[in-house]
């Protein structure tokens, strides 16, 4: 039982990191994409929620690898921002096969919230799985 108590510490530590870099990035994914997901969600956007889950998601899926396999802190936060950075690539590469995302999912078409959903969670899969060494 004991040794299940010793790894607590480090268990917090990573899963505080964890959910402040979810904040993070899903503060700093909504100011950098023209459509401001969270404003838009807010006023009910099915669109907007589908979209920026996938991304979140898209997101978490490589977080939590990092977490499995990263050797520290530090090291974690590296690959935290790795995903983050390969997200936003994913939201750029949705915007240039579909002409006008940004508009479209701002009035609420569900079509283009799911491209821009399913390609983030495509990438994050992808992202995830190359995050093992």
């Amino acid at each position: 039982m004991f040794g299940y108590v010793a790894g607590l510490p480090a268990f917090l530590a990573y899963f505080a990191t964890g959910l402040g870099a979810l904040a993070a990035f899903s503060l700093a994914y909504s100011a950098l994409t023209p459509q401001h997901e969270l404003a838009l969600i807010r006023t009910g956007n099915a669109a907007a929620v589908v979209a920026f889950l996938g991304a979140i998601l898209g997101f978490s899926l490589p977080l939590a690898s990092a977490a499995a396999n990263s050797v520290s802190l530090g090291d974690f936060l590296i690959w935290a921002l790795v995903g983050a950075i390969v997200q936003a690539v994913a939201f750029g590469v949705a915007s240039a096969t579909m002409k006008g995302l940004p508009r479209k999912i701002t009035e609420g078409e569900i079509a283009a919230g799911l491209w821009s959903a399913g390609l983030s969670l495509a990438v994050g899969m992808l992202n995830a799985a190359c995050m093992t060494y």
